[in-house]
């Protein structure tokens, strides 16, 4: 913010820089980072005839910030010092905003591992239930496999028991002790 003040020679009542001060202020905290008063007034005043003059504080003690009263002359050489400054604040917000952005990527990094592990962790334990159910079945089907065998062996013991009985039918055999049956087959044997 610039503000330009001037009186003639004839005025009366004499205005200082410091009677500016706190409206320059006030106007400047809306929506100005700096504030600079460009002022004729006070020309027997040393301190503001040899350049840029920062302005900390007036007579009431009210401090200031960031404002600055200069003669016209030091205009431009102040709008050069303000703009590389500005340069400097923009480089500067611009190197915080990548930090930012990159604190933000190592947040992101840790939310997007940290999800990873969950995920990796969770299928883990989903494997590993399916694992140890796999290996569950294979010992229930063992222990069945091997009732099985137990009873196809069993069975072909009983066949070869069966078959050695079998071998041992006669005719003699089937009709001992059994008169009608043993007169049957002799009667059948002798026709």
């Amino acid at each position: 913010m610039f503000e330009m003040k001037n009186e003639n020679d004839e005025t009366a009542t004499k205005h200082k820089n410091q009677d500016f001060f706190r409206k320059l202020d006030e106007d400047r905290k809306k929506n100005c980072e700096y504030a600079v008063l460009v002022s004729m007034l006070e020309p027997e005043n040393d301190l503001y005839n040899n350049g840029i003059v920062p302005v900390l504080q007036n007579d009431k003690g009210e401090r200031f910030e960031k404002m600055y009263v200069i003669r016209p002359q030091f205009f431009v050489p102040l709008i050069t010092l303000l703009c590389q400054i500005c340069r400097k604040t923009i480089d500067t917000r611009r190197e915080l905003a990548l930090m930012r952005s990159q604190q933000v990527d190592v947040t992101h990094f840790e939310e997007k591992l940290t999800a990873f592990k969950e995920s990796f962790g969770r299928n883990v334990r989903l494997a590993n239930d399916k694992f140890n159910t796999a290996i569950d079945e294979i010992d229930n089907t063992i222990k069945r496999l091997t009732k099985v065998r137990e009873a196809l062996v069993a069975s072909g013991d009983y066949l070869d028991k069966a078959d050695k009985k079998l071998e041992y039918v006669t005719v003699k055999r089937l009709t001992y002790g059994n008169p009608t049956m043993k007169a049957m087959f002799e009667e059948a044997s002798k026709q």
